[in-house]
């Protein structure tokens, strides 16, 4: 490994993952890199979760709050949350066995905008920062440290822990190497400055991240892939999710509120999203961008053909079969991708500034086009908030997709009121279910009712839907957005109850 770490000063802090992990003692918040399954320290989380199981087996209470940019993998999130050895996590997850604990309240969690992470931990609203867990493809000579398959919080995570254990894992190319845009140049209220980015493919920042070496306690030699799942293949509902919404683009583009190169693209992550970008490539578009979080399987189709011309994101999110593909031609790709800082990736007013369309997924959406992507039933978490709030409240069009119902027709992704709202209905432009588009730009709350339900809702709930909506105009407590009360979560408390959200 002496090739990676090129710093001959740091070579003789190299040490076992279990010696690195011994490092860290209860009660301390540790931040770790990761986003959506790249770039997470492989080793040192297990070495850390066998240490804790042994601290229990033993009497000893032993439990961290861990702070990442996105979800990581198994190997980290769910090895801690096994060994309950986690107090507190955020700001986004996506690991089973962690998600079973958050639920059954047995740790904390916030679930947050990913821009406001950052800059949140700079203000001091999460305390110190007593370890760093930083995974890097290589240490240069002078101490700099190449990023590996994400960036995500890295930057903030380097500047502000009092100690940082890195992970140099041999399995990252070393072609990443000048992939990254790392930007130095944001300062605390009241001293910033605009960022001067004009264009999704301006490189504004450094190829590098700046660590102090004399923080840095220890090396820690990998050689692990990234653990990212395949990616289920669109099936029919997600391709005609896709039909509508490219029949809109090429609406808006007749009607001259969109150019033929459409506007900067963010999509989260998941098979609409990979159908969409599939259908983008069918329609005949080129020369496209991207501003968004990740990179996943469908982005590196349209790079690969000459659909989309450049993206900028946060981090991969791609398959095995897309990690395969992007190591292949690597060196066509890393002149088309620029990775950057999450707090850059998802700034607000850089989303709002290039005029971004989004486009995420969402758990349901009620009539009047308030959107829940966070919470089952209004209480049990199952990912989190991600970046969607940054780009929705931001974008030049805002757009939530997915299919009408879920659980064999027993859920309904359209009900009467959202159990919980993480994008009101001031933010949401456009909801697309396989049985149609509702656009709700300019529309009044009564009228956006109606829309949702004649475009969206599945026939066997269009009835119920519409009985609800025409008995809340005619008796509710006000007529301005129509609801009655006593029923408005009933389907879900009729889930709750019975697995189903229908009338027996």
């Amino acid at each position: 490994m002496s090739d990676r770490i090129r710093h001959p000063g740091l070579r003789d802090r190299r040490m076992s993952a279990a010696q690195a992990a011994a490092l860290i003692r209860p009660g301390m918040t540790v931040a770790m890199s990761g986003f959506t399954g790249a770039g997470y320290p492989k080793a040192v989380p297990q070495a850390l979760a066998a240490q804790i199981e042994q601290a229990h087996d033993a009497g000893e209470a032993f439990r961290i709050k861990v702070l990442t940019g996105a979800s990581t993998a198994p190997e980290l999130d769910g090895v801690l949350a096994r060994a309950q050895g986690i107090e507190l996590r955020l700001p986004y997850q996506s690991d089973p066995a962690l998600r079973d604990r958050i639920n059954a309240g047995e740790l904390d969690y916030i679930d947050l905008h990913l821009s406001h992470v950052a800059q949140y931990t700079w203000f001091g609203f999460y305390g110190a920062v007593d370890v760093a867990v930083i995974e890097v493809t290589a240490i240069t000579e002078d101490g700099r440290l190449v990023p590996s398959s994400s960036v995500g919080n890295n930057k903030t995570w380097l500047d502000q822990a009092d100690k940082v254990i890195l992970e140099v894992n041999r399995w990252q190319p070393e072609a990443l190497e000048g992939m990254h845009d790392v930007y130095y140049g944001t300062a605390l209220p009241p001293n910033r400055k605009p960022i001067p980015l004009l264009h999704p493919d301006d490189r504004i920042g450094e190829a590098y991240l700046r660590c102090d070496p004399d923080k840095i306690i220890a090396i820690v030699d990998t050689d692990a892939p990234d653990r990212n799942s395949p990616f289920t293949p669109p099936d029919a509902d997600s391709k005609q999710i896709a039909a509508h919404l490219l029949d809109f683009y090429a609406h808006e583009v007749r009607r001259g509120r969109l150019t033929p190169q459409l506007l900067p693209l963010q999509s989260g992550v998941g098979n609409i999203a990979n159908a969409v970008l599939t259908g983008l490539a069918q329609a005949g578009y080129r020369d496209l961008t991207a501003f968004t979080e990740v990179i996943q399987d469908g982005m590196l189709e349209l790079l690969k053909s000459g659909v989309v011309r450049m993206a900028s994101a946060t981090s991969f999110s791609l398959s095995p079969a897309g990690i395969d593909e992007f190591l292949a031609h690597l060196d066509h790709y890393r002149q088309r991708i620029v990775l950057r800082t999450q707090e850059i990736s998802n700034h607000p007013e850089l989303v709002r500034r290039l005029g971004c369309i989004a486009m995420n997924g969402m758990i349901e959406a009620d009539l009047y086009g308030n959107i829940n992507s966070t919470h089952v039933a209004g209480t049990r978490i199952m990912n989190g908030i991600g970046g969607s709030g940054d780009f929705a409240r931001n974008a030049y069009l805002s757009v939530f997709m997915s299919p009408s119902t879920a659980k064999g027709g027993r859920i309904s992704s359209i009900v009467p009121m959202a159990s919980h709202v993480d994008h009101t209905e001031h933010d949401v432009m456009v909801v697309v279910t396989e049985q149609g588009l509702a656009d709700l730009r300019g529309l009044a709350p009564k009228q956006r009712a109606q829309r949702v339900i004649d475009a969206c809702a599945h026939p066997q709930y269009r009835p119920m839907l519409q009985d609800y909506f025409d008995r809340a105009s005619r008796e509710s407590y006000g007529k301005h957005t129509p609801h009655l009360l006593t029923e408005a979560l009933s389907w879900h408390q009729r889930f709750i109850e019975t697995g189903d959200m229908r009338l027996s």
